[in-house]
């Protein structure tokens, strides 16, 4: 979804802002498209989970900290990372049902305001709840600006990935406090869900409930990691005493990097929102 330019005459930057925006911090990525280099990449985690009014606050004191962002952008993206998402067949979609969509399966309020995207490489639509406080926010600051879902993002790119696989496979996508679980089957979208977790002992239930829900045989299952973790993570670990085949994803991008490269499967879904 796009919010509208305030003001077409806009001089060209060569650069794009991302932000991802959870409810347990912000991160931020900056591409310069003249040399076609990530010359920022940087997360600022919350010590806890907070509120979009707090998480607004935390945004609003970072741009006065942050030198970097007071400069014109040529395009604006905003990742929303939640739950209150959900996907719906595209010939199932009426575009006055949306709330109705939602309620089965997340806490909604009257006063939410919930947009869509739409995902045509799988035939579907995206439901979901950004913040509006902080969509009104951004607009004030830099104009027109694009804002999904990170889900979106998550799926698109990687059904590019399995669009010609033919073996069936999971992605688990770690954040701090929730994983998501996306399977592809002959080269599409099998399933996608969304789960909290504290300890490693949650992770491991989800993770092998839905192995048994979806037939799989541990033995064999491709299992690729994503997001925030590495080998030496308690989660990594007790999935390895289960599911041998363990692997990161690799990120699919071409761009040149100012600092040390990350990990291909760190950060997945900023960096590709560009």
């Amino acid at each position: 979804m796009t919010y509208k330019q305030k003001n077409n005459n806009q001089e060209i930057t060569h650069k794009e802002l991302s932000i991802q925006i959870s409810l347990s911090g912000l991160s931020f990525c900056i591409l310069n498209t003249e040399i076609n280099t990530i010359i920022y990449l940087k997360t600022f985690p919350t010590t806890s989970k907070k509120t979009p009014f707090q998480i607004l606050d935390k945004l609003q004191i970072l741009f006065k900290e942050e030198d970097i962002f007071n400069q014109k952008f040529d395009n604006v993206n905003v990742i929303y990372v939640n739950e209150l998402a959900t996907l719906v067949p595209k010939e199932l979609f009426k575009e006055n049902l949306l709330a109705d969509y939602l309620k089965f399966n997340s806490k909604i309020l009257k006063t939410d305001f919930i947009s869509y995207d739409e995902i045509n490489t799988i035939e579907a639509v995206n439901v979901y709840v950004p913040y509006v406080n902080i969509n009104n926010y951004i607009y004030e600051q830099f104009g027109s600006f694009t804002y999904k879902h990170f889900s979106t993002v998550l799926i698109e790119k990687l059904q590019e990935i399995e669009s010609l696989k033919t073996n069936q496979k999971i992605y688990i996508n770690v954040c701090d406090t929730h994983f998501e679980i996306i399977s592809f089957k002959d080269g599409k979208l099998f399933l996608y869900n969304t789960f909290e977790y504290k300890t490693k002992e949650d992770f491991i239930y989800y993770l092998l409930f839905t192995v048994e829900q979806l037939r799989l045989n541990p033995e064999v299952l491709e299992l690729i990691f994503l997001g925030d973790i590495n080998e030496t993570d308690t989660i990594y670990k007790i999935a390895y005493k289960y599911i041998r085949n363990l692997s990161f994803v690799k990120r699919i991008d071409n761009y040149n990097y100012t600092e040390t490269k990350l990990s291909t499967h760190s950060n997945f879904t900023l960096i590709n929102s560009f």
